[in-house]
């Protein structure tokens, strides 16, 4: 597999940056905030990982991880009320994003692995 030419995780750097950015527009508490930032920082961080390692799958696994973090915040840091229900459905649409990213590109080095190289994975 080659470096930095899988655009799915390309899709994940962008949603991560974007969740850790959307605090700045969206309606939030700190906790909130904070959640977003974090997360979203630790997707776009292991995102360029495994741009840079695309046969690293312990990188893919990490993203599904994390895209299942992002769709269980809302209720687990209490960010799913009226008030901040913006935040909560942009934490929802990066978690499945996030999680169907990890999955294919899992799904796409096992086949990897398996397959003895990079044509089974195309």
């Amino acid at each position: 597999m080659r470096k930095w030419t899988h655009p799915q995780d390309f899709v994940a750097l962008i949603a991560g940056v974007y969740a850790a950015l959307s605090p700045i527009w969206t309606s939030t508490t700190t906790r909130a905030s904070w959640t977003m930032v974090v997360l979203g920082v630790l997707t776009a961080a292991v995102a360029i990982a495994s741009l840079a390692r695309p046969d690293m799958m312990s990188s893919e696994g990490a993203l599904a991880v994390l895209g299942i973090a992002f769709i269980v915040a809302p209720w687990v840091m209490s960010y799913s009320g009226s008030s901040t229900r913006a935040l909560a459905w942009t934490s929802w649409i990066v978690g499945i994003v996030t999680l169907a990213v990890g999955a294919r590109d899992l799904q796409m080095t096992r086949s990897a692995h398996r397959g003895g190289g990079v044509a089974a994975a195309h």
